[in-house]
């Protein structure tokens, strides 16, 4: 079989070895290298160490990964990180142990972070501090002014790495913003694709299907300063104390997808981690936004180019007949899921650590041809 080059935003393209490991461990877990089980992993208890110790190989992978200290904890979640919008306000936004009433600072870049917002404010009080609406979302602030902005006595200051809609992304983020405050980041579209500093950061939750894995769990790290402001007084799946507690085993998780995730873990190691994955993210954005700056007369990018994300590359052709034409001949040639989503509509590649040098190679050279036939 011949397999598409895949620039859906998610679920997206998988590492082809993790594919084909998985196909073969999926009737007998472990048994092409002789540690038979006699099942598949999604078919074992949850309680049984073969599921335990996948769920803490990816958990140490994680730590590794992103030089995680022993006051973060790693946890696996269902729900997808729409469901942490509304959790993260819960356990934070809620009144204090001594009833006082809390607040949180909300950076408005795009689509997910509207979402989070409006989540958030169902709980709390939140304070919007940097609106990007007036520029239709196509740039960012300056991290220090984002920091300097942020409601003295907010609890957190929220942020959206990489807006997978939108094509914008922090290329720096703030430091701790006023009063100390942890930054709290949705990192879902650009989480792993370069090494960050952690040390402004309390929490970052990221949805597997864009980077890391299958649709169906989240990655959410926490650091001890806030896991232990959270509001103790959830019901349990609600509460990250409980989560961390029961290291992620409080019900059934979903056990596939960690199992993926350990093994997309394993191959992004193995690759050469989060400076090889930045290497080649920039690699792959550059090819792109190079074909587009090459044809400045029929592809344009709309966004701000000192925050085009190297995840989610936006463009636009000359009129919406020809975006059309681009998608459906793209797809013909094994070039899928460039088509803009449907709010904003236009063109979108999204590019994440297992996209292919040759697939965007492929694509930049489909784009020059169709300039050429269509310019």
């Amino acid at each position: 079989m011949a397999r598409l080059y895949n620039f859906s935003a998610g679920p997206c393209t998988l590492p082809v070895p993790v594919l084909e490991q998985v196909a073969a461990e999926l009737l007998d877990y472990r048994g092409p290298t002789g540690q038979s089980h006699g099942m598949s992993i999604i078919e074992m208890s949850h309680r049984t160490p073969p599921v335990e110790q996948a769920r803490d190989r990816a958990a140490e992978r994680l730590r590794r990964l992103l030089g995680l200290g022993d006051d973060w904890h790693v946890l696996f979640l269902a729900g997808g990180a729409t469901f942490q919008f509304g959790m993260l306000a819960m356990n934070l936004l809620t009144p204090g142990a001594n009833g006082q009433a809390r607040k949180a600072s909300y950076t408005h870049s795009g689509a997910w972070a509207k979402k989070a917002i409006a989540d958030a404010k169902l709980i709390g009080d939140v304070d919007v501090v940097f609106n990007g609406e007036p520029e239709k979302f196509m740039t960012l602030p300056d991290p220090a002014s984002a920091e300097a902005a942020a409601t003295d006595g907010s609890t957190y200051l929220h942020l959206t790495s990489n807006e997978t809609i939108g094509g914008v992304q922090w290329k720096a983020f703030p430091t701790k913003a006023h009063a100390n405050a942890p930054i709290v980041a949705d990192m879902s579209s650009d989480f792993l694709s370069r090494p960050i500093d952690l040390d402004p950061f309390g929490l970052i939750y990221a949805g597997a299907q864009k980077n890391i894995g299958p649709a169906g769990v989240t990655v959410v790290l926490i650091r001890d300063e806030l896991l232990n402001q959270c509001d103790g007084k959830l019901i349990n799946y609600l509460n990250y104390a409980g989560h961390a507690k029961g290291h992620s085993m409080l019900n059934t998780p979903p056990v596939f997808q960690i199992y993926m995730v350990e093994l997309v873990l394993e191959w992004l190691e193995n690759q050469g981690g989060l400076v090889w994955a930045q290497e080649m993210a920039t690699k792959r954005s550059t090819l792109l936004y190079q074909a587009i700056a090459k044809h400045g007369a029929f592809y344009r990018c709309p966004v701000d180019p000192a925050y085009r994300s190297t995840m989610n590359v936006v463009f636009r052709l000359p009129s919406e007949d020809l975006e059309k034409q681009f998608i459906a001949q793209a797809d013909a040639k094994g070039l899928s899921g460039l088509k803009g989503h449907r709010s904003v509509g236009g063109c979108r590649a999204s590019i994440y650590n297992a996209m292919t040098l040759d697939g965007v190679e492929t694509l930049a050279a489909f784009m020059d041809d169709f300039a050429a036939k269509h310019g």
